[in-house]
């Protein structure tokens, strides 16, 4: 019979585990969190100094049952939950719970679960962290607060279940202002100029970019400006002035942390992510590998680090050498760089592989193809962290033409270092060979290259993108990014296309009223501020209620201010002379998931409903002279188009203006407080003086 318990937070992860500890040991699992904060009310007594209120979580009482037999017979219960607060916390629960003897009941952890770590964690059992338990209620009850005292707020308002998260509420303000950002963006003309040359001795030309006048960069703005410069240099003599050769290095970067990982995953692998998270959990909880059984094979997900164990630092070092040579390996290794914001979570490792020598194709046949794809790119990135900088020949050649100047870079590996193990897309060779060109080289024109560009406005956010200013800013934490941005999809308040996320008509007035009634609550600024405080909690610096305190009294005043001002506001379904079919009263204008349509309200018993045919009023179409309709993509984004489509195929993401130009006479569309003509010929830009901009 075993004479110890250890629980731990799922079955995969029991299994991984059970192997390395023998009959002795027990091995059950909790499935996560056994008690919350109720979700039918807040929870938390705001009148006694915002003491929680724990309630067993539903579901949850026979597995408790259970653990609370097993824990009566063992001679010591190890509580071996993941290595982070969220994992801190859910011990903390189930010493509550299982009301055993304390003096038996012992907290384990590991960054990786191999036979090594886990037994060592067994030698060095502790009582549970209360600092990290106290930074896991602090940010619980802070963001149950904010939930359940914004949320009901957006009901009054807009409609029933809506949610107001702390970090969700930062990511959709930052979506939301992105968006506008594109909408108001006014592109500028700008110019390229480049020259394609015929050298002596060559025998094929080349191109050098134009640089600018006189050794000073000179941007070319317009067509007079570029033909200016093309009269002269056609008259004039293209000579070599400068030609240099000298070694660039391309660093490794550092193995991967929870942002950098999910930020990767969905460049190269197209991964959600939500879903970069899941697989990546199943990776560390263990895979069945043939001849080894279940084998956890990475270390822990949630990190903030790229500092690496001086084990596993001296292992991928031995295996670099003997597979691919020493002249590859790199003791120094990737230079990490140093989050001053958040040194929290220094005490994790890297995410890195657990065995360097697993090498992903030797363990293919055991994983799943998407298990395959992010395993190969945590090995792959922690191997080269330790590999050897990459070396090119950089070429750089100045050319001369009566005071203008055109560059041009040739750049030759010549050594592969790290790129033989790890390659992003700007790490493809640029050319095989040096130009053989030297101040005495004969020069001509063979062509000239002008290229009419505008500026672009800034991209909208993908996930991964989202994931980086958000971590950048010092919002959220590695273990939020992922359920952040779920939750925002799953509300309806953003949606997807292309990987780019948009603010959906819902997210747009959720976002106004958040701005409008707690503008600071949802700063960048304020919330980075109280992760850093949070943070504080973590490492003992600061008693986590004070957090609360200092936050609660002026969030409840303006949650009183916005309770006072909703109520004034009366809130009616908007009647239309629109007729329902099924029962004759007129349609009401609804606000769903994806925006407004029309309903019956007659609703239950009649559940009929329509697309609204929203027009643009005194606006026609330029291509046909039919009505311009306001229409919605399939996944909700909004844009403008001809009510003849697809016979038409007129169509616009800036609203339409009543205003003609002022040049051509073609239609303009809003840009901000602006309006831009949409004749590619025109593109003219005039101010917007109409009343309700």
């Amino acid at each position: 019979m075993a004479k110890n318990l250890v629980i731990v937070e799922s079955p995969a992860k029991a299994k991984t585990i059970k192997k390395f500890l023998g009959s002795n040991y027990k091995i059950e699992a909790s499935m996560g969190h056994v008690k919350d904060l109720p979700k039918s009310k807040l929870g938390v007594d705001c009148e006694n100094d915002y003491e929680p209120k724990y309630i067993t979580i539903r579901g949850k009482g026979q597995l408790l049952a259970k653990l609370k037999k097993e824990a009566k017979k063992a001679n010591k219960i190890f509580l071996a939950t993941d290595p982070d607060r969220e994992g801190e916390a859910i011990s903390w629960h189930l010493y509550h719970a299982l009301k055993s003897d304390t003096n038996k009941v012992l907290r384990i952890s590991f960054n990786e679960i191999t036979k090594e770590a886990v037994k060592g964690s067994i030698k060095a059992a502790r009582e549970i962290d209360m600092d990290l338990v106290d930074a896991q209620q602090a940010r619980r009850v802070l963001d149950r607060i904010v939930g359940y005292k914004i949320s009901p707020l957006l009901w009054k308002k807009v409609k029933k279940g809506l949610s107001a998260g702390r970090v969700q509420s930062v990511a959709l303000k930052l979506i939301c202002q992105r968006e506008k950002e594109i909408e108001s963006f006014i592109p500028e003309e700008y110019w390229s100029l480049d020259a394609k040359l015929n050298a002596e001795g060559l025998k094929e030309p080349f191109v050098a970019n134009f640089y600018g006048k006189d050794s000073k960069k000179l941007p070319l703005n317009n067509k007079k400006e570029i033909d200016t410069v093309i009269k002269v240099i056609k008259e004039g003599k293209f000579s070599v002035i400068d030609v240099k050769t000298t070694d660039r290095l391309r660093n490794p970067a550092a193995p991967f942390t929870t942002s950098t990982l999910q930020q990767e995953a969905s460049k190269k692998l197209n991964f959600t992510t939500a879903k970069t998270m899941r697989i990546a959990q199943q990776l560390y909880e263990g895979v069945d590998i043939k001849g080894r059984g279940t084998t956890g094979l990475i270390t822990y997900l949630r990190t903030d680090s790229t500092r690496i164990s001086d084990e596993a630092h001296s292992g991928v070092l031995e295996f670099i050498g003997e597979k691919y040579g020493d002249e590859y390996k790199n003791a120094n290794g990737a230079k990490a760089k140093v989050n001053s914001k958040n040194k929290t979570q220094d005490a994790h490792e890297a995410i890195r592989p657990t065995y360097t020598e697993l090498e992903p194709i030797t363990i293919k046949d055991a994983l799943s193809r998407d298990q395959y794809r992010l395993y190969q790119l945590i090995w792959s990135r922690f191997v080269a962290s330790r590999m050897q900088p990459a070396v090119y020949d950089n070429q750089k050649i100045k050319i001369d033409n009566n005071g203008y100047e055109f560059r041009t870079n040739v750049q030759v590996q010549k050594f592969n270092g790290f790129l033989k193990v790890y390659k992003a897309e700007e790490d493809t060779e640029i050319s095989k060979k040096q130009l053989k060109i030297s101040t005495k080289s004969i020069l001509s024109l063979n062509e000239v290259l002008d290229i009419q560009h505008f500026t672009q406005p800034p991209a909208r956010f993908t996930e991964a993108a989202l994931v980086k200013i958000l971590e950048e800013n010092g919002v959220g934490r590695p273990s939020t990014y992922a359920p952040t941005i779920s939750t925002i999809l799953a509300r309806g308040y953003v949606g997807k296309e292309q990987k780019k996320l948009f603010p959906t008509e819902l997210g747009e007035i959720v976002y106004s009223i958040l701005e409008g009634y707690f503008e600071n609550i949802i700063s960048v600024t304020f919330t980075a501020n109280l992760e850093e405080r949070l943070d504080s909690v973590e490492i003992g610096e600061l008693h986590w209620k004070d957090v609360i305190r200092d936050f609660y009294p002026e969030f409840e005043k303006l949650v009183a201010t916005a309770e006072e001002e909703i109520s004034k506001i009366e809130i009616k379904d908007e009647e239309t002379d629109i007729k329902c079919d099924l029962c004759g009263k007129n349609l009401v204008i609804k606000l769903g998931r994806y925006g407004k349509f029309l309903a019956c309200p007659g609703f239950p018993e009649c559940r009929n409903t329509k697309a609204i045919r929203e027009k643009v009023e005194d606006v026609l179409c330029p291509k046909c002279g039919k009505e311009v309709l306001v229409k919605k993509t399939k996944k909700g984004r909004r844009y403008y188009g001809c009510e003849d489509n697809p016979e038409c195929d007129f169509m616009s993401w800036n609203k339409p203006s009543t205003v003609i130009c002022e040049k051509c006479g073609f239609m303009t569309v809003e840009k901000g407080k602006k309006l831009m003509c949409i004749n590619e010929n025109c593109k003219n830009i005039q101010e917007n003086n109409q009343d309700n901009n």
